[in-house]
């Protein structure tokens, strides 16, 4: 009797490249737009500066998202690439040091002596490299550096979640706009941190939990310095 191949699993691992600059672009858009318009509305500014600020923060905090997500991505990235250099350097220099070392990692992780051995060697008879790479320097397929892909993800996550409270104020009265404002961030930000916990693996109520809290208060310390500003000017 054939035993059906099983599929192949898909683990949440796999999401961590682009999940984590997704919900921080999201988050700090959402955030960030709406506190700067709560704030500029609470000085008493008119609607049409009040979704100039909001539209210039969009836009300036995509392109700051972008470039610091590729930057800092880059500088892991080149540490990488370093790590790795070294290692295929150290291979050439003495490949049984290197069998002796990563027999080593494994039977510090439980592994007998000689099941360690027989696992090494099959192991960098493959491929030494991506061998030492996960179990020596802790650098995997899904956890490898991608700064193209985590700008680009921010900047447009970031886009996305600044155009939500733009739209609300766009389409508020100004008589109404901090209260409804406020609300509509909150719930924003409740269905974003819930949707990020989900797409970790997480309880959504801890996400949604942690991320409003964060959230509310940042609004009301910008909004109350909108308001002190406003008043002494």
């Amino acid at each position: 009797m054939i035993t059906p191949r099983r599929a192949p699993e898909k683990h949440l691992i796999q999401r961590v490249g682009w999940l984590r600059a997704a919900v921080l672009g999201a988050n700090d858009g959402l955030l960030s737009t709406a506190s700067l318009i709560l704030g500029v509305a609470a000085a008493a500014a008119k609607p049409a500066d009040i979704l100039v600020a909001g539209a210039a923060g969009l836009v300036a905090g995509s392109m700051s998202m972008a470039a610091g997500e590729y930057v800092s991505v880059s500088s892991q990235a080149d540490t990488e690439r370093a790590d790795l250099a070294r290692e295929t350097a150290e291979q050439k220099a003495d490949i049984d040091g290197e069998h002796r070392e990563l027999a080593a990692i494994y039977v510090g992780r439980g592994l007998r002596p000689d099941t360690a051995e027989e696992v090494a060697r099959q192991l960098m008879a493959r491929d030494p490299l991506e061998a030492h790479a996960r179990d020596e320097l802790g650098i995997s397929h899904h956890g490898r550096a991608r700064p193209v892909q985590a700008a680009l993800t921010s900047a447009a996550t970031f886009a996305g979640g600044g155009a939500m409270p733009l739209i609300v104020a766009g389409v508020t009265p100004a008589a109404t706009l901090l209260p409804v404002l406020c609300g509509a961030t909150t719930l924003f930000l409740a269905i974003l941190g819930a949707a990020g916990a989900q797409a970790g693996g997480a309880k959504p109520w801890k996400g949604a939990l942690r991320v409003t809290f964060w959230g509310v208060l940042a609004m009301a310390v910008t909004a109350g310095i909108g308001r002190l500003v406003g008043t002494a000017v």
